[in-house]
């Protein structure tokens, strides 16, 4: 099973189930699996990255985890609480100590409201402090996402994305959290904001002790600032482990092909597989391993029974019948 010890977010089955079409009439409801029995942990000061291709569940996780999504089944455990049994009053509460940051800074900012009531907003909505309490916390927001008071005026458009990116850090940071889950923060910001960003982030890790969720699809960025990384093919984790072995020596087909498709200067590089076909409907996924019609070494039981993840000789989880754990100086 996949885990840390003592950890801050605990996942378990998690599972997200959707139903499109209309309920009546000629056209069938189709169910559509978004997430599909998940497990991991994520441990105090740790950035899990969450890597895959659009549509593999990413995104939908990160909701789930945070109840903005409800799931179908699953459980997941913040420091010891059972989030997913939790009345609304008291799952209020507890949001002070997960946050999110969105994709798009623009669309997660209303436009209508300056800087700096963006960042207090959520004080004011969680009832702490008073006027003189939030200002002096705005100030300290504001400096540690690298911005000046004087932005506190301005308005969403009269900022870079970059800039935007920050207010929505800052405003995520405002009520103390331990958790932030990061959806896609950097992907829409220049690569030189990015790098930016990320320092940023990692800076502030440590020094207010944070622990991340970071999904991205990007796998430089995934590199750049994960502890440990998951990798999800169609609703499902198919390889979780520590980012350097992950990296330098992928045991699952789908992440050496992955990590093949990211261009590199790096002379002596490991050549792996490319991706061919595409992505299977989550609506109608095929039976056995999900990633058996695009892989290039699957044999007969991969079409029939589906792999569950399973601890390799190195400590990292695998959901592929054929993986074994790398040579000795093949990870460091």
């Amino acid at each position: 099973m996949t885990g840390t010890p003592d950890p801050l977010l605990s996942v378990r089955g998690l599972r997200k189930e959707f139903l499109t079409g209309s309920s009546g009439g000629l056209k069938k409801r189709r169910r559509i699996l978004a997430v599909d029995d998940i497990s991991f942990d994520i441990g105090v000061g740790e950035t899990l990255g969450l890597v895959g291709e659009s549509g593999c569940g990413k995104t939908t996780t990160g909701r789930l985890i945070l109840r903005l999504v409800e799931p179908t089944a699953g459980s997941v455990t913040f420091d010891g609480t059972d989030i997913l049994s939790l009345p609304p009053a008291e799952m209020r509460a507890l949001r002070r100590r997960m946050q999110i940051v969105f994709q798009d800074p623009f669309g997660s900012l209303n436009p209508r409201m300056t800087v700096g009531e963006l960042i207090v907003e959520p004080l004011v909505v969680h009832g702490v402090g008073d006027p003189v309490t939030r200002e002096r916390k705005l100030r300290d927001l504001l400096d540690r996402v690298g911005l000046s008071i004087w932005q506190a005026g301005r308005f969403p458009h009269e900022m870079s994305g970059g800039q935007r990116q920050r207010v929505c850090i800052a405003r995520a940071l405002a009520l103390a959290p331990a958790l932030l889950v990061l959806d896609e923060a950097v992907s829409a910001l220049d690569v030189s904001v990015q790098a930016q960003t990320l320092n940023l982030l990692s800076d502030l890790r440590r020094d207010l002790g944070l622990t991340y969720l970071f999904i991205s699809h990007d796998l430089g960025v995934v590199h750049h600032i994960s502890d440990r990384v998951a990798v999800m093919y169609l609703g499902q984790i198919v390889e979780i482990g520590a980012r350097r072995a992950i990296f330098e020596a992928p045991a699952h087909p789908y992440t050496q092909a992955l990590l093949n498709s990211v261009p590199s200067a790096r002379k002596g590089r490991k050549s792996f597989f490319t991706i061919e076909g595409d992505v299977p409907s989550p609506a109608n996924p095929p039976p056995g391993c999900r990633f058996h019609t695009r892989c290039p070494i699957a044999v007969a039981q991969c079409r029939t029974d589906p792999p569950r993840l399973r601890a390799l000789a190195d400590g990292r989880e695998v959901s592929c019948h054929l993986a074994k754990a790398p040579p000795k100086g093949a990870s460091p």
